[in-house]
């Protein structure tokens, strides 16, 4: 599983939902079928180990697969060869650097513990189950998993679990004893006190979540239950009630389209643990009650896949700490391939795998080989208010953007509505900058808006307004702003936001449109309304190097020795400008944030302006390249 290490935050910043109790249907949820009392809700538990993920058979069909299945046999050496580093490295100790978060370390326990637990059932090498034990026994001589940080807690039982259940029959019954009393201890107890104490402990709040730790928690506690269920069966049973309960808190926000609002880094951990509760359940009790059938959540691998650009990476909005490599690498995509038959979610993932353990356990060769009905070039995700458009799948040259409107109130979001990326002949050329160190001051709290990156001027969309006000948002923070129109089968593709609800202080209209067509390239048209005449700031970020050509209408762009054109259509007056990727003189600037170097910005700035139309081509320099504006480029939104 792919670990993203700094994808964790101290406090919620959405509001939260209602209270989800320790019983029934939480507020505003799906739960399509009727959730058992505590006291039966394990009547159908799966006796022996493992059970969890897979059972004994399964891991049978698994190492069977090592030998005849060209995939697997390819992924093998490379786990293995994980697994001999291990041998040699120290056991994890208790460490908070940040002096919040234990999250690397339980991060680092749960990826060796699965990683030496596949290897022993692979081919039954004692010295796999050795390590794993020295790493599992440290960790239980923990003072405790750092509940005051949940994420912590819930990823440490996670590892705990696994390792207890994949390995059971290699422990003795005194290893066994260690380590049931280590997910008790430090993992169920704290999680039945989130859910019951009255008042709650301070690491409670997340049980009425509904972003990504309430997966993550949940999915963390549901697996130590269902590991320890024969031998603490009421604990285990309240726990198993009150996280299929929550679950729905957050799973809802999957509808309708599949869509995750926190951007991509969190919808793959939020998918991870979700999927890793939902097939735990079915596993070990053969039921998920329903969760599975939760809106949505059967479309949940597509949204990767449409992200993902031309050049694989995906559009890095919200927290999300910049990709590395092309691909959103998710193995649970393996089991939502499989469990709601879609091919293409197994086929992308192939394309990601690292070889982890979790490729593994949720690999499903039957649909890497089936053949995938052929994806549509424009997908627009709906109340995530997300646009992904594309000229063609599988070209290297081919053109991609991703557009986003949405809720400025959602968890880790930014202030971001209407920004935007482009990718063109295999680069990408208009970025977005993600998140910034977590651990700054007032990140999470009364000093986010400060900071650049989170900022509008930090994105590549529009600033208007007065920095200088009271709030030091260039965004109305409580925004939220629809994709209005969008067209994903007329040529070219298009949308259009309304993000009137994000400068509400200082305009009566703003609108956005994004259109993208093969020959002329990404068409940007922006029609603003101020109340009263003022500054408007229009922002690309770029990591190319920029020359702007004389008289400063148009600007080339190049990377790695490739071309794009940028050109300003309207307004006739303006000009483009090159900037910093920094904040304006009259913004905030906050010590110790990212200096962003190695980024420009390309800007449009016009002043004492009411209303305003601005366009803006983006055109990949081909042998052909094309010199004519597109049609669309006169046209105003109302006719898109």
């Amino acid at each position: 599983m792919r670990s993203f290490l700094r994808l964790a935050l101290l406090f919620s910043l959405c509001a939260q939902a209602a209270t989800a109790g320790a019983a029934g249907n939480p507020e505003g949820s799906v739960m399509p079928t009727k959730l058992p009392d505590p006291a039966h809700i394990l009547a159908t538990l799966r006796p022996g180990h493992p059970r969890l993920l897979l059972n004994a058979e399964g891991f049978a069909r698994l190492k069977a697969g090592v030998a005849t299945d060209p995939v697997l046999a390819r992924w093998q050496p490379k786990l293995a060869a994980r697994g001999k580093k291990l041998l040699t490295e120290p056991v994890s100790a208790y460490e908070i650097p940040d002096g919040k978060r234990l999250l690397a370390t339980s991060r680092r326990v749960f990826d060796r513990v699965t990683t030496l637990a596949v290897l022993y059932r692979l081919d039954g090498d004692r010295q796999w189950a050795d390590r794993a034990w020295a790493e599992l026994a440290a960790a239980a001589r923990f003072q405790d998993w750092n509940p005051p940080h949940f994420l912590d807690t819930a990823e440490m039982t996670a590892a705990f679990a696994l390792g207890y259940d994949w390995l059971y029959d290699a422990w003795t019954e005194e290893q066994r004893a260690v380590l049931r009393e280590a997910i008790v201890t430090h993992g169920l107890k704290p999680g039945y006190a989130s859910y019951h104490e009255k008042p709650r402990p301070g690491f409670g709040w997340w049980t009425t979540a509904e972003h990504n730790w309430n997966q993550v928690c949940n999915g963390g506690l549901l697996l130590g239950a269902l590991a320890v269920a024969d031998e603490e069966p009421q604990l285990a049973g309240n726990m198993v009630h009150d996280a299929v309960a929550s679950l729905p808190l957050a799973m809802k926000h999957f509808a309708p389209d599949g869509a995750w609002a926190e951007g991509p880094g969190y919808w793959s951990y939020a998918v991870a643990y979700n999927v890793m509760a939902v097939d735990s359940l079915d596993t070990a009790l053969g039921k998920d009650f329903g969760l599975s059938a939760s809106p949505g959540f059967d479309q949940a691998g597509f949204f990767p896949i449409h992200l993902s650009g031309a050049t694989g990476l995906p559009f890095e909005f919200a927290d999300c700490h910049p990709f590395r490599k092309p691909y959103i690498n998710q193995p649970a995509m393996f089991w939502l391939a499989r469990r709601f038959k879609q091919p293409a979610f197994a086929q992308y993932q192939l394309k990601a795998s690292s070889a982890g353990a979790m490729d593994f356990i949720w690999y499903c060769p039957e649909m890497t080989a089936a053949k995938a009905p052929e994806l549509p070039l424009a997908k627009h995700f709906r109340n995530a208010d997300i646009v992904c458009l594309r000229t063609a799948w599988n070209e290297p040259d081919a053109l991609s953007a991703g557009f986003k409107a949405g809720d400025n109130r959602v968890n880790h979001g930014h202030l971001d509505l209407g920004d935007f990326e482009f990718d063109a002949l295999g680069h990408r050329w208009i970025i977005d900058l993600g998140a910034d160190d977590y651990n700054l001051p007032g990140f999470f709290g009364k000093d986010r808006w400060t900071y650049y990156r989170l900022r509008a001027e930090g994105h590549n969309t529009l600033v208007l307004g007065n920095l200088a006000r009271p709030d030091k948002a260039d965004q109305d923070p409580a925004a939220v702003t629809p994709i209005t129109r969008f067209s994903g089968t007329d040529a070219p593709p298009r949308a259009v936001a309304d993000l009137t609800a994000a400068y509400r202080h200082d305009a009566t209209s703003v609108r956005r449109g994004l259109a993208l067509d093969a020959k002329t390239g990404l068409l940007l048209r922006d029609e603003i309304t101020r109340k009263t005449p003022g500054e408007i700031w229009s922002f690309l970020h770029t990591a190319a190097a920029v020359t702007l050509a004389p008289g400063g209408r148009a600007a080339d762009l190049t990377l790695d020795g490739k071309h794009l054109t940028a050109r300003l259509l309207q307004p006739a007056h303006a000009v483009l400008t090159v900037m910093d990727a920094a904040p304006l003189p009259a913004s905030p600037h906050p010590k110790g944030q990212a200096a962003n170097p190695g980024v420009r910005k390309l800007a449009v700035h016009l002043t004492n302006a009411t209303q305003a139309t601005i366009v803006i081509q983006l055109t990949p320099q081909t042998e052909s390249p094309a010199a004519t504006p597109p049609a669309l480029a006169s046209q105003p939104l109302d006719s898109w």
